[in-house]
């Protein structure tokens, strides 16, 4: 299990949110950093820490995309190769963020269209950026019939839920996967299990986790849950953003998980 680090952006300032509460320029904040994306960029470099995202909170029609984008160019120029981009990722615009640095593009909503994959847009994207250099985001939100795909900053349902035929059928598009549990992202409140469970069970492409990671005993039941499978995110809960988690210690336990 490793370690991966955010870096989310929100009117043009790194930010902690709680997941799904956001909405064009507003947004419900646990933290807001004096610091700029450059200076925790620069921090992952040094400590080694690779393939963490950098999440542009804003879309192109918010008054604030500009401020964001910026930013986040700058996080990429600052650890070349080492973090990957996401928010509101196109083939138009893809090429801009790998040559600015990314490993990877995100990419989410431009892949559905009505609530299903358009598999002609998806073809384009693992074209346009080459599906070694592709990360699929599936966030989730826990519905009846599963966990639901979420798209347009966690806004709309699809039809598309989360479960092992799925990540069969899009592995062969992309290189990873990232997956937010929308219900406890940003709330510290204890992980997805059953989720973590799921992903821990398919293990066939790198996947990372994001949501409810609280405390070093969240680290432990995710490494378990996960079959040691399952890399994580921590946003909220880590120390530089405010929160109780120490990130020395959080690089650290990771990397114990990583020899075990």
């Amino acid at each position: 299990m490793e370690f991966r680090p955010c870096i989310d952006i929100h009117n043009g300032k790194v930010k902690q949110i709680v997941g799904g509460s956001l909405n064009r320029e507003t947004a419900q904040e646990n933290f807001v950093s004096e610091r700029d994306a450059a200076f925790y960029a620069k921090l992952y470099q040094k400590k080694g820490i690779r393939g963490g995202h950098v999440i542009l909170l804003n879309s192109a029609r918010d008054g604030y995309y500009k401020e964001t984008k910026e930013q986040a160019l700058a996080a990429l120029r600052a650890f070349p190769g080492g973090l990957q981009a996401g928010g509101g990722i196109t083939p138009q615009n893809a090429e801009e963020y790998l040559k600015a640095g990314a490993s990877h593009v995100i990419v989410t909503s431009y892949v559905f269209r009505e609530g299903k994959i358009d598999f002609d847009r998806l073809k384009e994207m693992k074209e346009c950026a080459g599906a070694d250099r592709l990360v699929l985001d599936v966030s989730c939100k826990r519905k009846e019939a599963g966990y639901v795909i979420m798209t347009d900053r966690w806004q709309k349902e699809t039809q598309e839920t989360v479960r092992e035929e799925l990540l069969d059928m899009l592995s062969g598009y992309c290189d990873e996967f990232l997956i937010h549990a929308v219900d406890v992202e940003g709330k510290s409140q204890g992980i997805e299990r059953e989720l973590v469970s799921l992903l821990g069970g398919w293990g066939k492409k790198p996947v990372t986790y994001a949501g409810g990671v609280h405390d070093f005993e969240d680290l432990r039941l995710l490494q378990k849950l996960g079959n040691g499978k399952v890399h994580v995110t921590i946003g909220s809960a880590l120390s530089i953003f405010g929160g109780s988690m120490d990130f020395e210690e959080v690089v650290k336990a990771c990397g114990d998980c990583e020899q075990e």
